[in-house]
């Protein structure tokens, strides 16, 4: 199996970390954006290279499926057992566990010596001194004290204790991180956009408990006929041309007006699961909406982690959630690519995007509440959720007043399921110079290279290329090189700087500048360039770096175990 490119970067970088600190790292990789070959492909190397052990957590069934079936097909050969009530399988001895929390927690003894511990949706472990995951991890420390965890999630966040890395949580350090949008543009994720309710609500009367609107309150606001009814429209409207569209409501009873109304207002067959829907019925329900024979699925909180159904090309959020990783599991399941499915669209009736921030910048909100204002905007023409500086709706053409409005507007919402820029300008370059660049604030960080241009009489503009980053980006700082010079792509910074000075990149004619919604500076984003000079004479030019020797991987001796 051919990994991504991003997939072999966040490999690396877990090595690398584990070679280098004595403390966890955490990968945070999008929904829909693989991590299971990430986890498939450490498995494989833990116990085929470097001789370890490995036990695989996770929460839900599906997860420990996804995660077996792609363990057998990147490493057929590594022995694997599946401890797991819900899957019928107790194993034990196996070169790699994959395993239930709930079944196996009490159980890290029975295992043995473990080397890794490998937690699937990371942001389900408390930072507090207590539940499942912790007495686990607690258990295999006694039986191993240099067992190390390795966390992956979409999310590094909890409601009420924020980040999930800190010195002193399981996970400590996000080794590696790539976002939705950075996915989008590559390609490996699906464009988003999205329509705000005609009618809307207000949760200024709900009740918050431990972080959450109070359940009953929710769906006593949401399930109003006028509400249910006019959401029920919206969809039935929104959804003609789209293959599959996922419903989140508020409750049962929420949920299951829902489904009769669209029945028998708009003649639509709508599947409905909640917690308590049998085994067999909710397999039966999700194997018509997979196998497209089912065009609208409701559900009541179920389908939000290990729930894969690529064809989904709209989501409707027919409820409020206080909690920002829920908001970004439920639009998650539209995230994913499928053929001929050209975007997701994501109909939300809960005010979730404008609580919460575009879903590529989820804002963690300090309070209970979220109060404050986010960076976007809803079109009060055709409801879309946009960037907040838009002067110009980008779907319909309505024209915003200038920004000096109230705080608080009667119609006005402040976010957009992905942020956007705001403006661009292209200039002329004048000069181009290069420097090498340290952080006042930490001289330990790695060095950059700064590029400087200039514009104008006495304008610039700079950008930062990362030679002495590690992963994604060193990745791009590579890629910046190559498209301006035929020299080799240079071990470091200074390197680069000599290399520039010395006259090994082609000009720079011209560059766009975006300005993004809520950012403070700008940024160069497209260069116009001139030829590429020849290679330096041999004389004056620089020596090639060295290739990597053989026998390594991923950069690491194969006799250096990085565990």
């Amino acid at each position: 199996m051919q990994l991504r490119p991003y997939q072999s970067e966040a490999i690396a970088a877990v090595y690398e970390h584990l070679r280098t600190r004595d403390d966890n790292p955490c990968v945070v990789i999008p929904t829909g954006g693989g991590k299971t070959p990430v986890i498939a492909t450490i498995c494989r190397d833990a116990v085929g290279r470097w001789g370890g052990r490995v036990v695989l957590l996770a929460h839900v069934k599906e997860l420990l499926e996804q995660a077996a079936d792609k363990l057998r097909v990147i490493a057929p050969d590594v022995p694997m057992g599946i401890y797991s009530a819900g899957l019928k399988r107790k194993d034990l001895g196996y070169a790699v566990t994959v395993a239930g929390i709930q079944s196996i927690w009490k159980k890290a003894c029975d295992l043995g010596p473990v080397d890794l511990i490998i937690v699937d949706e990371a942001h389900m472990v408390p930072a507090e001194d207590d539940g499942m995951y912790r007495q686990f991890i607690a258990d295999a420390k006694v039986v191993n004290p240099n067992v190390r965890v390795i966390g992956l999630t979409a999310t590094p966040y909890r409601l009420k204790s924020g980040a999930i890395c800190a010195p002193e949580n399981i996970l400590n350090h996000v080794c590696y991180e790539v976002g939705v949008r950075e996915l989008i543009v590559q390609g490996f994720l699906s464009p988003l956009k999205t329509k705000a309710g005609i009618q809307k609500i207000s949760t200024d009367d709900l009740h918050v408990r431990a972080g959450e609107f109070v359940a009953s309150e929710v769906e006593d606001l949401m399930d109003k006929e006028g509400l249910v009814e006019g959401a029920c429209a919206e969809i039935a409207q929104h959804t003609k041309d789209r293959s599959a569209t996922l419903i989140f409501s508020s409750g049962i009873r929420h949920g299951q007006h829902i489904v009769d109304v669209l029945k028998a207002k708009h003649g639509i067959e709508c599947g409905f699961v909640t917690g308590d829907t049998p085994d067999g019925v909710r397999a039966a329900i999700l194997g018509r909406f997979r196998s497209g024979e089912l065009k609208y699925l409701c559900n009541v909180n179920v389908l939000t982690t290990g729930f894969d159904a690529p064809h989904i090309d709209c989501v409707a959020l027919v409820r409020p959630t206080m909690s920002p990783g829920l908001y970004y599991q439920m639009v998650g399941r539209g995230f994913r690519l499928h053929p001929g499915k050209n975007d997701c669209l994501v109909l939300d009736f809960g005010g979730n995007v404008l609580r919460h921030g575009p879903v590529d910048a989820i804002r963690i909100a300090t309070d209970d509440r979220g109060d404050g204002d986010a960076p976007a905007k809803e079109c009060p023409n055709c409801q879309a959720l946009i960037a907040a500086g838009y002067q110009t709706c980008p779907q319909c053409g309505h024209q915003f007043p200038e920004p000096n409005r109230q705080q608080h507007e009667a119609k006005a919402s402040t976010e957009g399921i992905l942020s956007g820029q705001t403006t661009r300008e292209e200039h002329r370059v004048s000069e181009t110079t290069y420097h090498v660049h340290s952080k006042r604030s930490d001289p330990s960080a790695p060095l950059t290279m700064r590029v400087e241009y200039r514009v104008g009489f006495n304008r610039f503009f700079r950008e930062w290329v990362c030679f002495d980053h590690t992963g994604y980006a060193r990745t791009k700082a590579e890629a910046w090189w190559r498209a301006r010079s035929v020299e080799p792509v240079p071990g470091g910074t200074e390197e680069a700087v000599e290399m520039a000075k010395a006259g090994a990149l082609a000009p720079t004619l011209s560059i766009t500048v975006e300005k993004k919604a809520g950012d403070q500076f700008e940024r160069v984003t497209q260069h116009v360039l001139g030829d590429k000079p020849p290679r330096l004479d041999s004389e004056e030019g620089l020596p090639d770096r060295p290739p990597e020797p053989a026998g390594m991987t991923y950069g690491i001796p194969e006799d250096e175990i990085p565990f």
